[in-house]
């Protein structure tokens, strides 16, 4: 067997390479990570981290500005966000401080940085010395997708990976698509005072995600003074003075002209693919990322991948099931194929929005209207009461044997309260189950229980054998 420096080479150093390189070391193997910027990757850097703080900051200052609903008054002063984007750089720095490179290194993992390039299958130049390895392991994320809009390259623009930058915030503010990075970053400056439209292609925000509900939150947010334009197209960008103008096209096929001091785009995400010289190590990639197989192999056979590069879920949780499944294969005899049957995801504006399984429209097409579909607002439940936390429903879809389809939260801690209907899919539980187990008073899980024993109260009802029970005893009565 040929020698090699390393057992496993993590290319990228987010979630995907922190996560398969403990893994390898776990293993026992010899293993070293390259990174090209910061360690940390896109969600530390520039999306997970610093977007949640600025939410967090964001939903402090609308509490802030709606004291009165709590009784309470803010004598003497107003909220001003002047310091808010320290808040988000310190929360990034805590986090990145967490993972510094001795905490690898002392693991075991050798952390380099440059920008690697493949000589062949096995060997990588890097820093102008070849380094070999038995195999690597593809994670070098994604990066913003700038669409080739006219008049775009002549115009200062944002995208999630310069936007944390700013030191002040603009007095307004054109978001250029309405997906989960576009519609989080636009809830949050609009609740710290910047005037924000959104622009969105589709005929809806969150196209992914359960009708019903991503309807529901672009209503609430629109309440908040949030402009979502959808159906919308941009046509050209150009400079008005100290703004800028952005010509679109309406649903009405009508051209209008709108005028912001900033433009943030987040039309998408691209594979970052370019500079690797993959073709020389065999690896096959396109549009959509590097081609993989089901067990994340890469058409190079000592070569793997995860994360966003591979798709076809761009989340750091799914990067992390991706990593531990791929260094798996990469290791053991015991090959395991990678699902994506169980992905969950939350898109954390205020409210949250999570998903987990079919949607609805999803759910019917599949089964007809054999599927059983049961909601609770979060105004049904006394947590939601004392919390004000009333605008919110949460919605099931149960498969007729009974197992659960779908869940979809939209309200107060959904991302957490989605879990609880997780854990039923991951153990192939019905939904009925969760009505039989012990739940705190008063918590948010209401409105995962409540619905539950409805349904169990359901299916007791329409059991033939409870029925014939009912029957005889209403008899002898």
């Amino acid at each position: 067997m040929p020698s090699y420096d390393y057992d496993m080479i993590a290319i990228g150093a987010g979630a995907g390479g922190f996560v398969s390189s403990k893994v390898a070391a776990g293993f026992g193997k010899k293993v070293a990570m390259i990174e090209k910027n910061r360690l940390g990757g896109e969600c530390t850097n520039a999306g997970c981290i610093p977007s949640k703080a600025l939410l967090k900051a964001a939903a402090a200052a609308h509490q802030a500005k709606h004291l009165h609903t709590y009784g309470l008054e803010l004598n003497n002063g107003s909220v001003s966000a002047r310091n808010v984007m320290q808040y988000v750089r310190g929360a990034v720095k805590k986090v990145y401080d967490s993972h510094p490179a001795p905490v690898f290194e002392k693991a075991g993992i050798t952390v380099l940085f440059g920008s690697p390039r493949f000589l062949d299958a096995h060997h990588i130049e890097l820093g102008g010395r070849t380094i070999s390895s038995r195999y690597f392991m593809l994670c070098t994320g994604s990066s913003a997708f700038v669409p080739p809009l006219e008049g775009l390259s002549t115009v200062p623009f944002f995208t999630n990976e310069n936007i944390f930058e700013i030191e002040t915030l603009p007095p307004s503010l054109i978001v250029l698509g309405g997906g989960p990075i576009g519609i989080e970053l636009a809830s949050a400056y609009n609740r710290l005072g910047v005037a924000t439209t959104v622009v969105e292609m589709g005929d809806r925000i969150l196209a992914r995600d359960d009708r019903e509900l991503a309807e529901l939150l672009a209503k609430q947010l629109a309440a908040e003074g949030l402009q979502i334009l959808t159906s919308t197209r941009a046509l050209k960008a150009v400079r008005a003075g100290q703004e800028i103008a952005l010509t679109v096209e309406t649903r009405q096929k009508q051209q209008e002209e709108l005028k912001a001091s900033a433009l943030l785009i987040a039309s998408g995400r691209k594979p970052n693919v370019e500079g690797l010289d993959l073709e020389k190590a065999g690896v096959q990639y396109g549009p959509k990322g590097v081609v993989t197989d089901h067990h994340l192999r890469t058409t190079a056979p000592n070569i793997f991948a995860c994360g966003d590069v591979v798709g076809p879920y761009q989340f750091s949780h799914m990067t992390e099931y991706q990593a531990v499944t791929a260094t798996r294969n990469m290791f053991l005899p015991f090959k395991k194929k990678v699902s994506y049957d169980l992905v969950a995801w939350c898109t954390f504006t205020d409210p949250e929005l999570a998903h987990a399984g079919m949607t609805e429209e999803e759910a019917r097409e599949r089964y007809g209207d054999k599927v059983s579909v049961y909601r609770m607002g979060y105004g049904e439940m006394d947590r939601g009461r004392t919390d004000s936390t009333e605008a919110g429903l949460a919605k099931y879809i149960i498969a007729p044997d009974g197992k659960l389809l779908g869940a979809h939260i939209l309200g107060e801690r959904a991302g957490d309260i989605i879990h609880e209907a997780q854990v039923l899919r991951h153990l192939n539980l019905p939904f009925s189950a969760i009505a039989q187990m012990i739940h705190i008073y008063p918590t948010y899980t209401d409105v995962v229980r409540q619905p539950a024993k409805r349904y169990y109260i359901d299916r007791l009802r329409n059991n033939p054998f409870v029925k014939l029970a009912a029957k005889i005893l209403g008899k002898r009565s």
